[in-house]
């Protein structure tokens, strides 16, 4: 009944609530993405997605086509694996970003694990910017990671505004430079959040720097500063700073992933857990386990 081009498209545009950018991901015209979303919809009978000339949210049957076309995509995937007689196998050095410590990425990973017994799966976790300067090294085969909106390399998975976060009931002195919770060198975020301070003349202070996720996070929730971090994987226990906080607009982010340059087995690996993690990008920015 629903035909599998058609939810990939549809997931596409769901996970980046742009036409435009699921045109780039998938490697189509926009109005072929378009016209995918227009025969699923006649499909289904519902509309799902509501769109302006501005904006793209789901509606209400389209969140609950988020699920369904997961699991048709899946049994799809299997079904093929099966009957096409291949089998992935091999090592494949898999590469996450601390972002997605929260999130319900070891989800993906144990599906992956599941449907390719044969490939062994290492996994790195560190900053994005470690993980792309190691995936050119040719020390990893699959990145996720953040990147740069300017910033060519990798696949769109999605995009996102970065915000201001801290403690609920935190509230800044604008007589005192801003406390600040940052990962250390070269973290995206940290660079972000500096250059943005920066353009306002606003003065800062370090109050805590750390490569770990989980010590950032403590340190934020102890209400000891504030730190910049993606809108759609904001942690439980803290809250968008207002805007009466005064905070500069710290910028956008695009989460991707990126190949490297491995052997075939490798290769083919990684677009298999690429291809997974695509699928199912949008579990990771509506929120992890907790």
């Amino acid at each position: 009944m629903y035909d599998p081009t058609h939810l990939r498209t549809f997931l596409s545009v769901a996970q980046t609530l742009s036409f435009t950018q699921a045109a780039r991901r998938l490697g189509l015209r926009q109005s072929t993405v378009s016209q995918h979303v227009r025969r699923l919809e006649d499909a289904t009978g519902r509309q799902l997605f509501a769109r302006d000339t501005h904006s793209v949210e789901l509606t209400e049957d389209g969140e609950a086509m988020l699920g369904f076309a997961r699991r048709i995509l899946e049994v799809h995937e299997q079904a093929a694996q099966y009957f096409g007689g291949t089998r992935l196998r091999g090592r494949l050095r898999f590469g996450a970003s601390e972002d997605f410590v929260l999130t319900r990425l070891p989800e993906i990973l144990q599906r992956f694990r599941r449907e390719h017994p044969e490939v062994d799966l290492e996994l790195t976790v560190e900053l994005s910017g470690i993980l792309h300067q190691r995936l050119a090294e040719g020390r990893l085969d699959l990145v996720l990671a953040k990147r740069r909106p300017e910033d060519p390399r990798g696949e769109l998975v999605w995009h996102d505004e970065l915000v201001w976060i801290g403690a609920p009931g935190l509230r800044l002195d604008p007589e005192r430079p801003v406390p600040l919770i940052v990962y250390p060198p070269p973290g995206i975020t940290r660079e972000l959040a500096l250059r943005a301070l920066q353009r306002q003349g606003r003065p800062w202070r370090i109050v805590c720097t750390s490569g770990s996720l989980n010590g950032l996070l403590a340190a934020a929730r102890a209400g000891l500063g504030v730190m910049v971090h993606s809108r759609g994987l904001v942690p439980p226990g803290l809250v968008r700073m207002p805007e009466r906080a005064g905070l500069p607009e710290p910028g956008e982010v695009d989460f991707v992933v990126a190949y490297g340059r491995g052997r075939p087995p490798a290769r083919e690996a990684a677009r298999a857990l690429a291809e997974a993690i695509l699928a199912g990008g949008d579990r990771l920015q509506r929120g992890g386990p907790g």
